[in-house]
């Protein structure tokens, strides 16, 4: 039986979803076409007729969680705006988002595996960095001339850094203070920045 444009499509963003989340739990070499495909409810003979490869799969998805992770970093600012970073803070470098790998930061999870694939996954990665960046560029300012860019590189590498370092090790209290040191680095320098004259 022949499937819709439109059921076609349906399956397509089903399978994008679906991967975006099974990626982050299992790295993009962790799990095969078959379980991601089962993952949507299909098998995997459909792969071929969506995709053009797995790499093809992989940048999509790719795109796919990162542009969920860029929702979750709106939705925390949008409900502290007097103190977007501290409400991004709060939401990445908890906890939660530490034991959460399928529904959390694509560049914690995935970086590693993205700068060993090709361009493409590679691009997506860059883009939603670039999104990232541009988004604390915008909370953190410029107040002393240094670059509101640089700035949002050091405390994104510090979180990004940080909740890697919390889920590799096995001693709970140890994975907790890394988060809360990272924390409150980012908080006091951004509370620097901002005290500046001028700002």
């Amino acid at each position: 039986m022949r499937v819709s444009r439109v059921q076609a499509e349906e399956n397509r963003q089903a399978v994008i979803n679906v991967a975006s989340r099974l990626f982050r739990e299992h790295g993009f070499d962790g799990i095969g076409l078959k379980d991601l495909m089962a993952g949507a409810g299909l098998t995997q003979g459909a792969f071929y007729k969506q995709f053009e490869s797995k790499d093809d799969l992989t940048a999509q998805a790719s795109r796919r969680a990162l542009q969920e992770a860029l929702g979750h970093w709106a939705a925390a600012a949008a409900s502290r705006p007097d103190d977007p970073l501290s409400a991004v803070v709060d939401i990445y470098l908890s906890e939660a988002h530490c034991a959460e790998r399928s529904i959390g930061c694509p560049v914690v999870a995935l970086g590693a595996d993205a700068a060993r694939h090709g361009p493409d996954v590679r691009a997506s990665f860059e883009a939603g960095i670039k999104e990232y960046l541009a988004l604390m560029g915008g909370w953190i300012g410029d107040a002393d001339g240094d670059g509101a860019e640089s700035k949002a590189m050091a405390v994104l590498s510090t979180m990004v850094g940080a909740v890697l370092l919390a889920r590799s090790v096995n001693d709970e209290e140890m994975s907790k203070r890394l988060l809360r040191a990272a924390a409150d680095s980012v908080l006091s320098q951004a509370a620097i920045n901002h005290a500046k004259p001028g700002s």
